[in-house]
């Protein structure tokens, strides 16, 4: 493919990315917004449907951080193939450890809505409701913060894309860098370090869907 479908093709996926991501995020959360975990499981069977489009969404998820993989390398292998291949590799890891999070919504579907002999005793189903909606992203989401990272950096050092707006990638991507880890590790991380990338990714996206990529500036010798 040339250089400007795999921009448009990246570009179109950011948007479908962030809305899927996004409304992903509100079923799962009108779903599990009740208190404590029997209340959070009778909300799920009362909205069942909407758990399982988050499966559908959180699967669409997973293959466009594929192809964002793809297309992003195809855009930068030039400036660094090196670096390319590392970004392409962190968001490919990041669309393989996303879909090990969808058996994890189709198991809490199953146990809020299994009736009859096929219902689990209420302290088992305590139990493992607590375990299945403890979940966290943070992972997934440090694989795309670093091939984020990558990515934004081989596009601004090859000047593709409007400078300020390749440096708003770098810092916001490394803002989530620094961030990400912490979170898994247990510490409180608030969820406003993700405002600078929807900042970041929103007008990339237009920008490649309606202008492209310039060709990468040359590489200065050693």
């Amino acid at each position: 493919m040339t250089r400007m479908t795999n921009a448009r093709i990246a570009g179109f996926t950011f948007l479908f990315y962030i809305a899927a991501g996004i409304t992903s995020v509100v079923l799962f959360g009108r779903a599990t917004s009740g208190e404590g975990i029997a209340a959070k499981l009778a909300g799920i069977a009362q909205h069942a449907t909407d758990l399982r489009v988050v499966v559908v969404l959180d699967l669409l998820q997973c293959f466009s951080a594929l192809v964002l993989a793809v297309t992003l390398y195809a855009i930068t292998r030039e400036q660094d193939p090196d670096l390319a291949m590392l970004g392409l590799t962190c968001r490919v890891g990041e669309g393989v450890l996303g879909a090990t999070g969808i058996p994890s919504t189709l198991g809490l579907l199953w146990l809020a809505t299994a009736t009859g002999a096929d219902a689990p005793e209420a302290g088992a189903a305590h139990a493992l409701g607590t375990y299945l909606l403890r979940g966290s992203v943070a992972l997934t989401a440090t694989f795309f913060a670093v091939g984020s990272t990558l990515f934004s950096w081989l596009l601004l050092r090859g000047r593709m894309i409007p400078i300020p707006l390749a440096w708003l990638g770098v810092v916001a991507s490394v803002l989530l860098v620094m961030g990400l880890p912490l979170q898994l590790a247990g510490f409180q991380v608030t969820s406003l370090i993700w405002l600078p990338m929807l900042a970041f990714e929103v007008p990339l996206a237009l920008w490649l869907l309606i202008k492209g990529v310039a060709m990468p500036a040359p590489r200065q010798p050693a």
